[in-house]
């Protein structure tokens, strides 16, 4: 069991409020946006559902993506280049919310991940050091193609 002293306790309280704060401010400011708030805490949003092959754990995606934060200020992005993102899905290369996102999503198909920061970087930051502690981050994904997996039958 770990006992935090009170003021560190408050503190990470006062910062997960102000997180959830700021989470709730952006969807009150894009209510055409309906996201599904899923059970870990993922916020995912089907813009354009694919009709290839549904994305699973262990097959590889190729993707375009950008990440902003809710702000908008962009963090990152490969869209307008060549080099789609390609890994392997729930192995743990990505953070966990844009891991679980892509699982929702089919070949072919766009989508918004909004990752709260305990799907993300957490309390500590991250990501060269460009990502504060307790952020949320904002997904547009365009999923190009799955590779499935070898499967054992």
């Amino acid at each position: 069991m770990i006992v935090l002293p009170s003021c560190l306790s408050s503190k990470v309280e006062e910062y997960e409020q102000k997180e959830a704060a700021e989470i709730q401010k952006y969807l009150d400011n894009n209510p055409t946006l309906n996201f599904d708030l899923k059970t870990s805490g993922l916020y995912y949003l089907d813009i354009v559902t694919g009709n290839g092959l549904p994305a699973s754990v262990h097959d590889t995606a190729y993707i375009f993506y950008t990440v902003t934060f809710l702000d908008g200020t962009k963090l990152d992005s490969n869209v307008g280049t060549k080099d789609t993102l390609i890994f392997p899905i729930g192995e743990g290369i990505m953070i966990s919310g844009f891991d679980e996102g892509i699982t929702y999503m089919i070949e072919g198909g766009k989508a918004k991940f909004l990752v709260p920061s305990k799907l993300a970087y957490g309390s500590t930051g991250n990501y060269y050091g460009t990502i504060p502690a307790y952020t949320p981050l904002l997904f547009d994904v365009n999923l190009v193609r799955v590779k499935e997996s070898l499967k054992i039958k």
